[in-house]
């Protein structure tokens, strides 16, 4: 029998992901290789998957778990999770434009976001002379064809990477596969601020658009030129499937249990229902006599969360929390708590 030894495998176009039998194993493939959470688009713990309108102006977390809007145009979308996927996935994000804005302003702008908490990306060593190249790759669908852009950023974005895909054909799924250089300066966040954020732009004027392929200290949402899908109304865009990871070669998409994607989720978000009297840590809603109940997370929190609630049979005066419980203050008489939210998003 003979052994063979080795302390790096790279496959021919000179990355780190070498494939065996078909399975990629890229720096941390037995962890957290992809450092998008709910890139397959899964976990709605918000909506459910109902359709969410977007008006002019509007920004948030407004649609499925850790995935951000901003529309800054005079346009109007609806988001919502689909199940229009491609193959190998069941979920993707929906964006329909509602009202057209066909002529930006230089300082308008529409995207799609996720921040990257920066202990999630601290090991990419960006900021430094060491800075790792990594690989974002996800799947699109569009009704309508031509350039799109999007951007890497650090957390305050003033360092800023525009790059640009191709949409070749109308409403079919295509994989797209960017890959960058690591940024060697800059300040990039390692704790637990916004150490990274992916952007992927529905329409970004030129105020916010940059060259493409190339490192700038300055806001950039998209590449220069790149299409602006907030000026067709009616307009549809898919996405899903996104992952960024160490590396120049894009793996298989990394595919984590429910249970891990949905904990995972909560970290930054977590959604209580307990109407209809439910009995949660030992205590029965509705509280027909405290005044006060504890309530335990079911993960450690990003930081201590801000909570909003809905109240039947009393105010809720007021709501203290810790990164690892809820404690509900209400009335002298008890209160009905039918939904809290804790929130904590980056």
């Amino acid at each position: 029998m003979s052994n063979l030894k080795v302390n790096t495998i790279n496959d021919a176009s000179g990355g780190s992901a070498a494939v065996l039998y078909g399975v990629a194993s890229p720096p941390n493939s037995m962890g957290f290789r992809n450092r998008i959470i709910n890139g397959d688009m899964r976990i709605d713990q918000r909506n459910a998957g109902a359709s969410v309108a977007v008006a002019s102006t509007v920004f948030g977390y407004l649609t499925v778990d850790r995935w951000r809007v901003n529309n800054q145009t005079d346009g109007a979308l609806t988001l919502q999770q689909s199940s229009v996927a491609p193959t190998g996935f069941n979920s993707s994000l929906l964006a329909t434009i509602t009202t057209a804005d066909a002529s930006l302003g230089a300082a308008q702008y529409c995207f799609l976001q996720q921040y990257i908490e920066g202990f999630n990306v601290g090991d990419l060593a960006f900021g430094s002379a060491s800075a790792s190249p990594i690989t974002v790759s996800f799947w699109v669908r569009s009704s309508v064809t031509g350039t799109f852009g999007g951007a890497i950023t650090n957390g305050a974005v003033n360092r800023s990477y525009p790059f640009n895909y191709t949409i070749s054909a109308a409403n079919t799924w295509e994989q797209k596969t960017v890959t960058l250089s690591g940024d060697t300066t800059g300040t990039w966040a390692t704790n637990n601020t916004a150490g990274m954020t992916v952007f992927f732009s529905l329409g970004t004027g030129t105020d916010n658009s940059g060259t493409a392929n190339a490192w700038a200290g300055a806001q950039r949402f998209s590449a220069t030129g790149a299409t602006n899908l907030v000026g067709t109304n009616g307009a549809t865009f898919y996405i899903t499937g996104v992952q960024l990871e160490a590396g120049t070669v894009a793996s298989p998409f990394e595919r984590r249990d429910y249970g891990r994607e949905l904990a995972m989720c909560q970290r930054y978000y977590w959604k209580l229902d307990a109407s209809g009297g439910t009995n949660i840590n030992g205590n029965t809603y509705p509280l027909a006599s405290l005044t006060t109940a504890s309530v335990d997370l079911p993960v450690v929190m990003r930081a201590s969360p801000t909570i909003t609630s809905t109240v039947g049979g009393g105010t809720l005066t007021s709501s203290t929390g810790s990164t690892s419980t809820l404690v509900f203050v209400g009335p002298s008489g008890g209160f009905y708590l039918t939904a809290a939210a804790a929130s904590i998003e980056l």
